[in-house]
């Protein structure tokens, strides 16, 4: 279960929203258990919101990778994490006036909880790789598709992969963005993460839009 504070000020009304989103630009962590124990690849997913109850999430494995033989009827965790800061106590507010504040992390992140199945069918394979090619170039100057490839070259490179459907029963989000903090003391974060580099500023522009709501 995602920890998540009494107050609930950090709880996400709709998770499969922030899914959807962080599912465009970050891998997941797929998170699985074996006999072996625990086994963790990082990986971009494609995800389905209206795809069963909690939606559906679909990726693949190099078949080098033995992760893919746990996947069979298994159980998963897919962990997708947004931007992420750490904050010094010395730009709160608090603590010139009473120096009772301790350093802590502002993060977004997703856990999906479901069930796993194997896809080895080529076309399908060929279809999802398509997919995920296509949504990360778009946009792009000179979008490099799958059709550029020579005839027969991605029929005989999907041999080397395995895909899965990961059907979601649980979903769980987390924006951590010192909504507990005064806002003297958010101001004085946002300052402060403002001096930092590219992480920190994309932290402190959802701070942003946490404050303004």
């Amino acid at each position: 279960m995602l920890y998540q504070p009494g107050h609930g000020k950090f709880q996400v009304e709709d998770p499969a929203a922030l899914l959807a989103e962080l599912c465009q630009t970050v891998p997941a962590t797929l998170v699985t258990h074996a006999a072996e124990g625990f086994r963790a690849t990082i990986l971009p997913m494609l995800f389905d919101p209206l795809d069963g109850p909690f939606g559906t999430l679909r990726g693949h494995l190099a078949r080098g990778n033995p992760q893919w033989r746990d996947l069979g009827d298994a159980h998963g965790l897919a962990i997708f994490a947004g931007p992420d800061a750490y904050i010094s106590p010395s730009w709160y507010a608090e603590k010139r006036l009473t120096g009772k504040v301790v350093p802590t992390w502002n993060y977004v992140t997703v856990q999906a909880h479901g069930l796993l199945s194997l896809r080895h069918e080529p076309e399908w394979l060929l279809a999802h790789v398509r997919r995920l090619v296509d949504r990360h170039e778009q946009g792009r100057p000179d979008p490099w598709s799958l059709d550029d490839a020579p005839d027969g070259y991605a029929e005989t490179q999907v041999r080397a992969i395995v895909g899965f459907e990961f059907r979601i029963n649980r979903l769980e989000a987390k924006r951590k963005l010192s909504q507990n903090r005064s806002e003297a003391d958010i101001a004085g974060t946002i300052a402060g993460l403002h001096q930092g580099g590219s992480a920190d500023l994309a932290v402190a522009a959802l701070m942003i839009d946490e404050k303004n709501g």
